[in-house]
């Protein structure tokens, strides 16, 4: 008889799309992404047989399925990544914050 276990959403749709040599790639730029602090950086260097916009590609939907939003730059053969900052509100501020 199978085993019963709940589980968040979250963790389901990211084991579920994790399979095969993607999914260990995917794993490994997670790993990327998880480890990042608030006010620290990541730098990637570009390997062989790499290009820069699969390693912006992989940190994207990496970000995406770990919940937080990153700014990726590119400078010559080294991506840096950081997650973004919230966005604040445009024009004037209320008079009456609710």
């Amino acid at each position: 008889m199978p085993s019963f276990e709940l589980i968040p959403l979250q963790e389901a749709q990211r084991q579920s799309s994790l399979t095969g040599k993607r999914g260990a790639i995917m794993q490994e730029y997670l790993g990327y992404v998880d480890r990042l602090e608030s006010g620290s950086a990541g730098k990637l260097t570009i390997g062989d047989g790499e290009t820069s916009a699969a390693i912006k590609r992989r940190l994207g939907a990496a970000s995406k399925l770990s919940g937080k939003e990153l700014v990726v730059k590119r400078v010559k053969d080294d991506i840096y990544f950081w997650e973004a900052e919230p966005k604040r509100r445009r024009g004037r501020p209320r008079k009456n914050p609710a």
